[in-house]
């Protein structure tokens, strides 16, 4: 058999070219910048529902102590009489756990107690992301009182 020579194959790398690259880049920066708010306000928003729950679930546990015995911990003993027999005020005669676990907000910070209360006659309260009273959006107050 006759070897048959072939004309020179050139090869072409494999590979994207840079304006391949550019546009792909464009394409998830745009995909970025339409869905990065979305998803972070989505975050807010979960933060807010978690605290909001934790509220609510506090004053059940509140209200299942005064049903015990006719009425609230005192400011000094805190939510902490919710979790642990109080040893110092008025120590409850038919006290028993009422949680496991004393929840922190969904920032990290340890819920607020205040007896007598602004907004009733007792209040539980997150300061928001902001860590301070007031504030708008993610910053707001979430209280026993909405």
């Amino acid at each position: 058999m006759r070897h048959l020579s072939r004309p020179h194959l050139r090869l072409r790398h494999a590979g994207f070219t840079l304006i391949e690259l550019m546009v792909v880049l464009v394409i998830v920066g745009v995909l970025a910048a339409l869905i990065v708010p979305n998803v972070l306000d989505r975050a807010d928003d979960a933060r807010l529902t978690a605290a909001k729950t934790d509220v609510n679930n506090l004053m059940q546990a509140l209200k299942l102590y005064k049903l015990d015995n006719q009425r609230f911990p005192s400011a000094e003993q805190g939510l902490q009489a919710l979790q642990t027999k109080p040893t110092s005020g008025s120590i409850p005669a038919n006290w028993r756990p009422y949680l496991d676990k004393l929840p922190a907000d969904p920032w990290g910070r340890p819920y607020q107690y205040l007896n007598p209360g602004i907004k009733g006659e007792v209040d539980v309260l997150s300061f928001g992301a902001d860590g301070q009273a007031g504030g708008e959006g993610k910053d707001s107050d979430i209280g026993s009182w909405q």
